[in-house]
């Protein structure tokens, strides 16, 4: 009996040893990951960068319980090329996708621009890119991720870009997925519980178009900054700030009811800045599709409870760094060759002392050659900020060169009276990319 019955003990714990092998995989102990990407946000208007009456209460709170960079930057201020430098870890010159739009016929003038069977064959060449580039839902899914895509996206249909499940068809900016943030939010909350019934991690791509424009904020929130803003359309962008803000609160919090914020790293960051101009529903100078920091900076957060210690840092971080930064955070090893470097590990950050971006035409002068289409080039080191004119697109600009600690604006070009800072710094930008 006791022979048989020892037997038979052997024979289910090696039964249960295989069901836990099988059970459990390497993926299953993976953490989820959530990008929150805002659209058309300027670095300063937070509740927690200190703008004086934006109130952003939810990333305020997100802001004290991650690794916040206050100076964090994108590549480019234009929003295709900076979304798309984000998901594929590469510079807009190394992904080919530099501008938002192919080249424009060239008889094509105001909404005709973007029509015609020509138009519509460059575009759809255009978003072709993303297929030939490593993504970070691509790799993901290679190691058993299920990821969704909600929000802004140029890339056509969203399985362009590796994801498992998405809301995008193949039109410009993003069609359905455009409801994510202004309309609902159920997609991403159906999503995140279909993974969770399959025991797989979840990538979720949230880019809801907000605050970016129609500035249409709910009148509740409209009338609270009617009486401190300078003009209507001031009032008005500075409360789809806070609209934004509110839906990423939703967000937050059914991960909290999920249970599922200590193992879901959230990470944060705008594609490109915004000034909105306080006599119209456009954006000021200086700021979007810029080579200054209004179109340029923004804060970079990444909030993984008992994982990343929450502390603030002065430190130049960059979007490109997201995708080594979230696959090292998830064990798995970047594709060889990406620019950025994982933004929680300490030495590497410490060791950087220059970042560098370039700026680029909003529709491409040729999608094969990306120095064609190239506008500025642009470098940080430490304080200083280099900024270099393509002249063949931007004629009669000039080189510039700020002191960001003193002059975070750029209102005071120092090139002139520097000229041995800027000879240094021209060097460097040379080595990273000539732009030729």
């Amino acid at each position: 009996m006791y022979t048989v019955a020892r037997r038979l003990g052997l024979l289910l714990a090696v039964i249960v040893s295989l069901m836990v092998i099988v059970n459990t995989s390497p993926a299953a102990d993976r953490p989820n990951i959530v990008l929150i990407i805002s659209d058309d946000q300027a670095w300063n208007d937070y509740g927690f960068m200190g703008h004086e009456h934006i109130q952003t209460p939810r990333l305020d709170q997100l802001s004290k319980q991650g690794l916040t960079f206050r100076r964090g930057y994108v590549p480019c201020s234009l929003c295709r090329a900076s979304l798309m430098a984000m998901f594929t870890g590469l510079y807009p010159h190394q992904n080919g996708i530099t501008s938002n739009d192919p080249p424009a016929p060239a008889a094509a003038n105001g909404k005709q621009r973007g029509r015609g069977p020509q138009f519509a064959k460059l575009r759809e060449e255009m978003n072709q890119y993303v297929t030939k580039s490593p993504t970070l839902a691509r790799v993901l899914g290679e190691h058993g991720y299920m990821s969704l895509q909600t929000g802004k996206w140029w890339e056509g249909h969203w399985r362009n870009g590796g994801f498992t499940h998405g809301m995008t068809q193949g039109e410009r900016h993003g069609d359905a997925g455009l409801d994510i943030g202004r309309k609902t939010m159920q997609p991403v909350f159906d999503f995140i519980n279909e993974s969770q019934q399959a025991g797989k991690p979840f990538f979720v791509w949230y880019a809801p178009m907000l605050p970016h424009s129609p500035h249409n904020p709910p009148e509740r929130l409209l009338n609270k900054y009617r009486s401190v803003a300078p003009s209507d359309s001031v009032a008005k962008y500075w409360a789809c700030v806070e609209w934004f803000d509110e839906g990423c609160g939703q967000l937050l919090d059914h991960l909290a009811e999920r249970k599922l914020s200590d193992n879901t790293i959230v990470a944060y960051v705008t594609d490109n800045g915004w000034l909105q101009d306080p006599t119209a529903d456009k954006y000021a100078v200086k700021s979007k599709q810029s080579q200054y920091d209004g179109g340029l900076r923004t804060p970079i957060m990444i909030r993984w409870p008992g994982k990343i210690a929450p502390q603030t840092s002065e430190a130049l971080a960059m979007s490109i760094d997201l995708m080594p930064t979230l696959l090292h955070a998830a064990n798995i090893t970047p594709p060889a060759g990406l620019p950025g470097i994982n933004l929680l590990d300490p030495a590497a950050v410490a060791a950087r002392k220059t970042i560098y971006g370039e700026c680029f035409t909003h529709n491409a002068v040729d999608l094969h050659k990306p120095a064609t289409s190239l506008k500025w080039r642009w470098c940080i080191d430490g304080q200083l900020k280099l900024i270099v004119p393509e002249t063949a697109n931007v004629p009669g600009e000039v080189v510039e060169l700020y002191d960001l600690a003193a002059d975070p604006w750029e209102r005071m070009n120092l090139a002139a009276e520097r000229s041995a800072e800027v000879n240094r710094l021209q060097k460097l930008l040379d080595a990273w990319w000539p732009g030729k």
